[in-house]
């Protein structure tokens, strides 16, 4: 049997944490497992609230689970290395590591589905599960790598377009069965160790968003495939610590992030294509709205943001 090891990362969620590494260690009974939960310097009271409840419920017992603080908020990818390096909580190297959100929780034979999988694909580097929201919708985690004719695509917001540029379409429609992706979510993902070893963490020049598509697009060029694995459920929230459902306007770390993606792996000339394209989508998207008299449903200043990036300043530093 593997040695897992499970890192959950807390911002501002003690509670949903709690409740997260419950069901995680419900579900890792029958594994050989260990959990490593990250407080992400909150800046609040949640590592006093965790460590304390970790200690009534008998958890932190240095060989199940291991609490440990970040002296800084470094964004997910960083939060995620702290745990990962940390290792599992008795000090054994782990053969698997599995990333969980704090607003994530695995159904019945989610965590062992995943591992199972993995076992029968050693082509598979990473594994990812299937999310729904607590209220049963399904949420779209199979994807495509970006690309400028995938921003052209996704801004136009054309039938015909999408037709024409089905191939490069980044959210894969809701698949029925296990399959091959180029990205994944990583509210639930399992990676192998060795690949971690020839590839490296995440790369924390993000801060949020793209850092899981950067390293699924690494492992890719490393010769490792991601893979969707339906029969690992798992209820995920989602946005739990960003408060991304109540945003009106994207905040500066998404559109750092984007460029970064972009200029990292299509260089700077590539980057300006991709924003271009997502211009020239828009465009045509805003022009079908105005003949209709509808709403474009545009973040305000969306277009200004990536071209300022895009155009208006040198090449975003590489981590």
């Amino acid at each position: 049997m593997p040695a897992l090891h499970i890192v959950i990362l807390n911002f501002r969620t003690p509670d949903m944490t709690l409740r997260c590494v419950e069901t995680a260690l419900r579900e890792a009974e029958a594994l050989d497992a260990g959990i490593t939960i990250v407080e992400n310097c909150s800046g609040d009271d949640s590592y006093q609230r965790l460590k304390a409840e970790g200690e009534a419920r008998g958890w932190l017992d240095g060989r199940r689970v291991a609490l440990i603080e970040s002296d800084h908020n470094g964004g997910f990818g960083a939060g995620n290395n702290v745990g990962i390096r940390a290792g599992m909580p008795d000090g054994r190297r782990a053969d698997l590591v599995y990333l969980l959100n704090s607003d994530a929780f695995p159904r019945s034979g989610a965590i062992a589905a995943l591992i199972d999988h993995m076992a029968d694909h050693p082509e598979c580097g990473i594994a990812c599960s299937r999310l729904r929201g607590d209220d049963d919708v399904p949420h779209d985690t199979a994807f495509r790598f970006p690309s400028a004719a995938g921003e052209f695509e996704g801004a136009s917001r054309s039938g015909p377009v999408t037709r024409i540029l089905r191939k490069t379409v980044v959210t894969i429609p809701q698949p029925d069965a296990s399959r091959q992706v180029d990205w994944s979510a990583g509210a639930s993902m399992m990676i192998r160790s060795e690949v971690l070893d020839r590839i490296g963490l995440f790369d924390e020049t993000f801060f949020l968003y793209f850092e899981e598509t950067d390293l699924c697009r690494r492992a890719a060029l490393a010769g490792w495939q991601t893979h969707y694995v339906w029969d690992s459920l798992v209820t995920h929230i989602g946005s739990a610590s960003t408060g991304m459902k109540s945003w009106v306007k994207m905040p500066a770390y998404w559109y750092d992030s984007r460029q970064y993606y972009f200029e990292k792996h299509h260089g700077r000339v590539g980057a300006m294509a991709a924003t271009l394209a997502w211009v020239a989508g828009n465009g045509l998207w805003r022009l079908r709205c105005l003949l209709q008299r509808r709403d474009p449903e545009t973040p305000p200043g969306h277009a200004v943001e990536m071209l300022r990036r895009s155009f208006g300043g040198k090449e975003v530093r590489k981590g």
